[in-house]
C-alpha cells in the first residue's frame, strides 16, 4: 500500500492570529474593517495569511453574525436562460448589476422556471433583498418571495400596495402606438402579445382571457389599445388577438402565421414587444408582404436588432430600470413608505409602418 497523502491543517483565525501576535479582531479587521488598520500592519496580515493558507473570514458565519448575505436576490420566472438571451432581460440584468457593483454587494439568481411550484429556491436564497422582474400577480415564487422579511423592488409587474415598483407607463406608451396607427388610417388591426397567464395558451386570446390576464403589464397594454381603438370607432371586440406563452422570434413568427391565415385584410400587426416583432417581420417576408406597404408592423422595447432594422417601437430605457430596482432596493432602509418610480418611454417611428393599404392595391400576400 502507498503511502497515506498528508495535507496540511489549514490554518484558523486564531492561529494566524497567534502567529502574528495581535488580537482575532485585528485579523478580522484586516478582511472586514481595513480603516481601522494601518496600511502596514494590513499588508503584514495578509502576507502572513497567505503563507499559512488562511483563506479569509468564513463567509457563512460572518453573515449569520452580521445577518448580512451582502447579496441581491433577483427572481425572474423564467428559465435561467432566459436572463442571458432575451435583450431586454439582458438590459435590465445589467442595470442591476452596475447598481450592485456601486453598493460592493453580489447578484444572486433565482430562476423559476413557468410552471413549477417549488418555492425552495426562493427559501435558499441567502440574499438581503428582492428585485423580482415582470411576474405574474399570482406567482407562488412572489407570494415565496413576500414571505421573507427582507425589502422587495418590483421591476413592471405585478403592481401591488405597499411594495415598491419601478416600470414604465405602459396605458401610455401603448397609447403612443394606437395613436400612431389611427392617425395613418388603420383600422383592420391584429395583436400579437405575450403570455397572459400561467398556464400555456398559444392561440387567439377572448376578451374574458384579456381582462382577467395575472400579467398586468399585458393586461394593460391591450386595455388600452381597446380603449384608443374604440375612440376611433373600431370595434375592439373584433379585433384579433393572439397570444405566445414563449417570447422568441420564433414564437412571434408562428403568431403572424395564425393571424394572417385567419384575418388576411388586417393592415397592421401590433406586437406587445420587439421580439414577437421580428418574428412578424420573418413572417411577412416568407410571405412576399411588402412592410409597410402591404402590412404596418409595431413594436415595444426598443432593443438594438428592432433599432438597426428600423422597427417602429416604443422605446424604453432597459438598462436604467435595472439599476434604478437596484439602488432602490439599496436605498429602502433610508425610506419608510413605499416608492413607484415611473420611466419615460419614447415612440421612434421607423421604416415599419406606414397608411394601410387600399382596396384598389394588390396583396401580394400568399
Amino acid at each position: 500500500m502507498g503511502r497515506p497523502i498528508r495535507t496540511r491543517r489549514q490554518a484558523t483565525l486564531a492561529s494566524l492570529a497567534a502567529e502574528l501576535g495581535v488580537s482575532r479582531t485585528t485579523v478580522s479587521n484586516a478582511y472586514n474593517r481595513p480603516d481601522q488598520l494601518s496600511p502596514e500592519l494590513r499588508r503584514r496580515v495578509l502576507e502572513t495569511a497567505r503563507r499559512l493558507g488562511y483563506p479569509g473570514p468564513d463567509p457563512v458565519a460572518r453573515s449569520l453574525r452580521t445577518r448580512k448575505a451582502g447579496a441581491v436576490g433577483l427572481l425572474l420566472t423564467e428559465n435561467l436562460s432566459y436572463a442571458f438571451r432575451d435583450p431586454a432581460a439582458v438590459g435590465v440584468l445589467e442595470g442591476l448589476a452596475l447598481a450592485c457593483e456601486d453598493a460592493g454587494v453580489g447578484l444572486h439568481l433565482v430562476p423559476a422556471s413557468p410552471g413549477r411550484e417549488d418555492v425552495a429556491a426562493v427559501h435558499r436564497a441567502g440574499v438581503d433583498g428582492f428585485v423580482v422582474y415582470s411576474v405574474p400577480d399570482d406567482d407562488p415564487h412572489l407570494a415565496a418571495v413576500l414571505e421573507r422579511p427582507v425589502p422587495t423592488v418590483i421591476i413592471d409587474q405585478p403592481s401591488l400596495e405597499g411594495i415598491d415598483r419601478v416600470g414604465p407607463d405602459d396605458a401610455a406608451a401603448v397609447g403612443k402606438i394606437a395613436e400612431h396607427l389611427v392617425t395613418l388610417g388603420h383600422r383592420q388591426v391584429g395583436v400579437i402579445c405575450m403570455r397572459l397567464a400561467r398556464e400555456r395558451n398559444d392561440d387567439f386570446v377572448s376578451a374574458t382571457r384579456q381582462s382577467g390576464a395575472h400579467f398586468h403589464v399585458q393586461r394593460t397594454r391591450l386595455e388600452a389599445l381597446a380603449v384608443a381603438f374604440s375612440a376611433a370607432g373600431v370595434d375592439w371586440a373584433g379585433v384579433p388577438v393572439v397570444e405566445r406563452f414563449d417570447h422568441t422570434v420564433d414564437d412571434g413568427a408562428s403568431a403572424a402565421r395564425q393571424l394572417l391565415d385567419a384575418y388576411p385584410q388586417i393592415t397592421a400587426v401590433i406586437c406587445t414587444s420587439d421580439i414577437l416583432a421580428l418574428g412578424a417581420m420573418a413572417e411577412a417576408e416568407r410571405r412576399g408582404l411588402r412592410v409597410p406597404q402591404d402590412l404596418t408592423v409595431t413594436g415595444f422595447d426598443g432593443i438594438a436588432e428592432a433599432e438597426r432594422i428600423g422597427l417602429t417601437t416604443v422605446h424604453q430605457p432597459v438598462l436604467e430600470k435595472g439599476k434604478t430596482a437596484g439602488r432602490l432596493l439599496l436605498s429602502s432602509g433610508e425610506r419608510s413608505a413605499p416608492k413607484t418610480i415611473t420611466l419615460p418611454t419614447e415612440l421612434r417611428v421607423g421604416r415599419t409602418s406606414g397608411p394601410p393599404r387600399t382596396v384598389d392595391e394588390p396583396w401580394f400576400g400568399g
